[in-house]
């Protein structure tokens, strides 16, 4: 019995612990119900502890001490305090399962799992309460090694048959990504008829959890119709997740009206669950009817209507729904924000996301692994270099975590720094960011990121490169949509049809058929843009299901390709279809029309886009216009519309003009276009191109010497000239002179060879292309070594007698190549496909596709 001196007398308000030990004479039960329970801090529960181990107590009060400490929030001292315990006793296995329960709840699922370890080792027998505490730190965690040695630990104790264990490894295996293994264990269950509401719960949230939405659907269905299971509030949620994963709005619907039936509609949780569903299946007014109506909302509530207006671009309407939280005083969390910056960053408008982004830091919150993701997006769209590089280092100091070679959620971020540095053009560092990541780590997306990195800014042979590593890696990863479709844009720059077929073929082998109208219009493209549109026409013609892209990428081909006739016959087949033409459409309109020479049609659209399909031109359509205008001779109409536009003419409005003074030797005129270029800093190597041209066609040397020389003053520097063809294995490249080709000597014997035998049919070379101030003969061997011409000489040198040569070029073919390969057309058995920076050229019998428009 603890005795306490009678002389201590509480005088005065003493401290807690004083008056905790201010007792004389007391059972070890009496101080477990009264005193011991006064005590609220951890320095005071330390002190007594002190106090019942001097005195001999700790046999009597460790379930109280226990309590005490677990109350505290301090369960390693609980912990310790059964560790000295021997021998184990069954009675102490609930504060074994109480310390776990607590570390769990605090997060600290790693803790959770090493605590269960160490009961284990010290030879305590867990029961059927401490296994769905342990199983859901691991699923928490997640960490499927150690929910697996949970699984079997079960086993061993005879609890393969519990109900709240089953339930709880079900659960466990969804949130760690196995749900085959939850599957399995659900299917055992159902045998053994061992199963409850909660078990189709937890299998149901399993395939929601791994967006296996439509199975979960079935099974939501299945639990009853077929085993006449009533949903619940939980079972409500789960169902409606799956339905705005699949934006199944029908399915949606009938679950809406079984919820209202089944009486949780007025659940809260459901309640937010319908909001998002309907917001996820494009609904917003369907789901701010329900919001409306909910009685009690909360934070999830008015995030699921944030996130819906900003997933669809409302964003004035996301904005005043932040005001209005504000106004109820509902602090935003980090899916508020994170909500809103998402939606801007889907929306390619970046600086409207970093704005948010200062705000939310303003408000005193940091962003997690989603903002982040969100923010590195709008970086991207904008080419923030700056910003990105500056979330680059806050990833590294908070998020980011490398420790055992476990990316996790890392990969995600890191995943956004590669895309990020992609598309703001620092391809080093996206490159040594994902050669950092293992091959066995990387994910498809990892892949289509860098991939569509390269492809989407001018990298395209390094594009190829990667997408074929990918194919060949040992760790197989298939490639999704996207990945095709960056593939394809990276064959479509590169004209390299041989390549775009095998991927063609790849689509057909592994049926692409959910994602195939965005492959599709890929393949269009990629046919288009590398000479066959026949084939893309056959793709077109094939696809069941056809949006605006489809249409305009096939007017698009028929354009480039010189023939106006078809594109016009799209145009009409598109109206007819019922699809309205936009701004795109007409733009590529004008395009094909002013390189087929349908002048009057092209003024016609132009004409009547405004007053018929109420399509207001923007800059792009008047420089299309001076385009037309310009190829056709007609200068002064080109002239009179750029005075007349109702916007500030921009640079490609006067390089259009430029470029029909060029052709058209207009010298006076071409002198006023590129004035205004160099007024506008315009200053690239093309307009200093086009300008020497004219002057070299009027024979003004003097001139065509001080327009080198001003380049060479403003750092400008012109692109050199390069085609290339691809070989038998293998694509080619060829530069002005270039003697570099093993095959040089042939190719220069061959393409001499041609200029001779085409000289006797009466070519005679376009000196005027010469931009030197030498003689006739000189100028004649300087066309003689163009690239496109080696190029020719080579494909020629290689290939089948019959097989089309595909030519592409990276500047505007010269007028003597293209005189040159005319006369060689009809030399030769083969039809020459000859792509420059503006479109085709087909030749074949002596004449060209573009009948002198180009």
């Amino acid at each position: 019995m603890l005795q306490l001196s009678r002389s201590i007398k509480p005088q005065g308000k003493l401290p807690r612990f004083k008056k905790l030990l201010a007792f004389s004479t007391a059972s070890p039960i009496s101080l477990s119900s009264s005193f011991l329970k006064q005590c609220n801090s951890l320095s005071e529960a330390k002190r007594l502890h002190q106090q019942v181990i001097v005195r001999g107590l700790i046999s009597h009060l460790s379930k109280t001490l226990i309590s005490l400490y677990i109350y505290c929030k301090a369960p390693r001292y609980a912990e310790a305090i059964l560790e000295r315990l021997s021998p184990p006793s069954s009675d102490f296995v609930f504060w074994w399962n109480a310390i776990i329960r607590e570390s769990v709840q605090a997060s600290c699922s790693e803790y959770a799992f090493w605590l269960f370890c160490q009961m284990r080792r010290l030879g305590w027998l867990p029961d059927c309460y401490t296994f769905p505490f342990v199983l859901k730190a691991c699923g928490e965690t997640p960490s499927i090694g150690h929910g697996e040695a949970v699984h079997a630990a079960a086993y061993v104790c005879g609890l393969e048959a519990n109900l709240f264990v089953c339930n709880a490894t079900v659960s466990m295996y969804g949130r760690c990504g196995d749900v085959g293994a939850a599957r399995k264990v659900f299917a055992e269950m159902l045998e053994r008829r061992v199963y409850d509401l909660v078990s189709w719960n937890s299998i149901v949230a399993a395939y929601v959890q791994n967006d296996a939405f439509a199975l979960a659907i079935g099974l939501f269905e299945k639990m009853g119709h077929d085993f006449g299971m009533r949903p619940d509030g939980v079972s409500f949620v789960n169902v409606l997740a799956a339905c705005a994963g699949l934006s199944a709005l029908m399915q949606g619907r009938q679950i809406h009206a079984s919820a209202v039936r089944n009486g949780p509609f007025e659940n809260v949780f459901v309640g937010n669950a319908l909001v998002d569903m309907y917001a996820k299946c494009g609904m917003m007014e369907q789901a701010n009817k329900i919001f409306e109506r909910m009685k009690v909302k909360d934070v999830v509530s008015w995030n699921a209507m944030v996130t819906g207006y900003s997933r669809i671009g409302r964003f004035e309407k996301a904005l005043r729904l932040l005001e209005e939280m504000r106004e109820e005083k509902i602090e935003f969390d980090i899916v508020t924000w994170s909500a809103v910056i998402a939606g801007y960053a889907q929306r390619e408008l970046g600086y409207e996301a970093l704005d948010v982004f200062r705000q939310m830091v303003l408000s005193g919150l940091e962003p997690n692994l989603v903002t982040l993701v969100s923010l590195l997006s709008g970086c991207a769209c904008i080419g923030a270099l700056l910003q990105g590089k500056e979330f680059h280092c806050y990833a590294i100091k908070r998020i980011l975590n490398f420790e055992e070679g476990d990316l996790g959620g890392d990969l995600m971020v890191i995943n956004g720094l590669i895309d990020m540095y992609s598309k703001c053009k620092a391809f080093w560092i996206a490159r040594s960011i994902f050669d950092l990541v293992l091959p066995k780590d990387r994910n498809v997306v990892t892949w289509t990121v860098m991939i569509g990195g390269y492809a989407q800014h001018g990298e395209a042979n390094e594009a190829l490169e990667l997408f074929s590593q990918m194919m060949k890696q040992e760790n197989f990863i298939s490639p999704n949509a996207f990945t095709i479709s960056c593939a394809l844009m990276a064959s479509a720059r590169l004209a390299a049809l041989r390549v775009g077929k095998q991927i063609h073929a790849y689509v057909l082998r592994n049926h692409f058929e959910p994602e195939f109208l965005f492959v599709a219009n890929c393949l269009i493209d990629m046919y288009s843009k590398s000479g066959d549109v026949d084939a893309a026409r056959v793709v077109f013609d094939n696809m069941k299901e056809r949006n605006a892209v489809s249409w305009t990428s096939l007017l698009a081909g028929y354009g480039m390709h010189g023939r106006g006739e078809d594109a016009l016959h799209i145009f009409h087949e598109m109206r007819r279809a019922g699809l309205s033409p936009d701004g795109v459409t007409f733009l590529v309109l004008l395009y094909a029309c002013s390189h087929s020479g349908m002048v009057d049609h092209g003024i016609a659209f132009f004409n009547e886009m405004a007053k018929k399909f109420r399509v207001d031109p923007g800059v792009e359509h008047y420089a299309c216009m001076v385009d037309l205008l310009g190829r056709a001779g007609r200068l002064d109409e080109a002239t009179k519309l750029i005075q007349d536009m109702p916007m500030e003419p921009s640079p490609i409005v006067w390089i259009a003009l430029l470029s029909g003074c060029r052709i058209h030797k207009n010298v006076e005129l071409g002198e006023y276009a590129a004035s205004r270029l160099f007024k506008l800093n315009s200053e690239n190597d093309g307009t200093y191109a086009l300008l020497s041209n004219i002057y070299a066609s009027a024979r003004r040397w003097k001139d065509v010497a001080r327009i080198r020389s001003l380049m060479k003053y403003s750092g400008v520097k012109k692109r050199p000239g390069c085609s290339w063809v691809q070989g038998k294995k293998s694509t080619e490249t060829f530069y002005v002179g270039d003697w570099s080709h093993p095959l040089s000597q042939n190719i220069y014997a061959v393409l001499s060879d041609l200029i001779q035998r085409i000289k006797a049919m009466g070519y005679l070379p376009e000196t005027s292309f010469a931009l030197h101030d030498v003689d006739d003969e000189e100028k004649g061997n300087l066309l003689f070594a163009h690239s496109e011409k080696l190029a020719l000489a080579y494909a020629i040198l290689t290939s089948a007698p019959g097989a089309t040569i595909r030519i592409t070029k990276n500047l505007r073919v010269c007028g003597d190549c293209h005189l040159a390969f005319a006369y060689v057309s009809k030399i030769v058995d083969h039809e020459i496909l000859l792509r420059d920076s503006s479109r085709f050229h087909h030749f074949k019998n002596g004449s060209c596709s573009c009948k002198g428009y180009w």
